[in-house]
């Protein structure tokens, strides 16, 4: 696996959310659930780069194209009692994969993680991407089975307004 020597690494900007929603696109494709992409560019555009920024993205580019991203988000561990980073997603276009570009942003964001200080770098991964958690592992990530994701979105969110 060698990355190609025209890989650049660097942070989204508001002139690339075109890209990262064609990105986010294919993403859901791969894990089977486009239906679940409801949000517009202009939502993905004021979450990252509106008055209060809510995640940040990096983007992978070969020859000038858009090939991956990484989009993450602060969170805080109480028991560290320091920030932490949770990666929401990782996507490399399937035609790009291989070629170490996703290791290239995850370390990308280590470093970050480091640089801002954080205690943790987390993220999660289905349980079905076989590929995916074989490459986290590779790369020292611990998968941490005892821990399940609770959601709550749509009419059971809005339900709490009432609560």
């Amino acid at each position: 696996m060698s990355t190609p020597s025209t890989l650049a690494i660097r942070p989204a900007t508001p002139a690339d959310v075109a890209a990262i929603v064609t990105l986010i696109k294919a993403l859901a494709d791969y894990e089977k659930l486009a239906h679940e992409v409801t949000g517009s560019p202009d939502d993905l555009a004021a979450a990252l780069f509106g008055p209060r920024p809510y995640a940040e993205a990096v983007l992978a580019w070969v020859d000038d194209q858009p090939v991956g991203m990484a989009l993450f988000f602060h969170n805080f561990s109480t028991f560290l009692m320091k920030p932490g980073i949770y990666l929401e997603d990782l996507f490399v276009q399937p035609n790009y994969r291989g070629q170490g570009i996703g290791k290239a942003l995850l370390i990308y964001l280590g470093k970050l993680a480091l640089e801002r200080g954080c205690g943790r770098f987390e993220w999660s991964v289905l349980d079905w991407n076989a590929p995916a958690i074989a490459f986290y592992q590779s790369m020292g990530a611990e998968i941490k089975p005892e821990w399940q994701t609770c959601r709550v979105t749509g009419e059971t969110l809005e339900r709490f307004r009432e609560m």
